[in-house]
């Protein structure tokens, strides 16, 4: 699984023109699935997203997790993060995973989330979303499990 997580200030997903989702300081994460991901990915993912350390702690260095912090987490799924780029100019998807695979495992995530963590909100799988955040830092991350 793949998680590009973004320090946010704040974060929302609107869909048509209902906010799904909404936090305030914390992490939003775009999350793709490919198609040799399992179970064990999406929960190490999670605990990567929960307890990587890139908020500051009182000297400004990047000490503090989410948890740490008490933020939010916003997942939002996003397949195109398992694109191949390498060749041409247009890009491929069969590192994808299905779409049944894929809504499968990113419920697991927020599911898996919501259970263990206070501040979760979550994107919805295969609508067209609009993303908006204000990104702090700008500090951004590719996280891989």
């Amino acid at each position: 699984m793949i998680g590009l997580l973004q320090r946010v200030r704040s974060a929302s997903v609107t869909v048509d023109t209902e906010r799904v989702g909404e936090i305030a300081q914390g992490m939003m994460v775009l999350v793709g699935v490919e198609q040799a991901d399992q179970q064990a990915n999406a929960d190490k993912l999670l605990e990567r997203l929960l307890n990587y350390r890139i908020f500051s702690d009182a000297e400004g260095k990047m000490n503090l997790s989410l948890r740490d912090i008490e933020g939010g987490l916003l997942l939002v799924p996003q397949f195109t993060l398992a694109a191949d780029t390498t060749k041409g100019r247009r890009p491929g998807f069969h590192r994808a995973a299905s779409p049944v695979d894929g809504e499968k495992f990113f419920d697991y995530v927020c599911k898996q989330a919501h259970a263990i963590h206070p501040h979760v909100a979550t994107g919805v799988f295969g609508a067209d979303m609009q993303v908006e955040l204000v990104n702090d830092g700008p500090v951004t991350f590719w996280l891989n499990s």
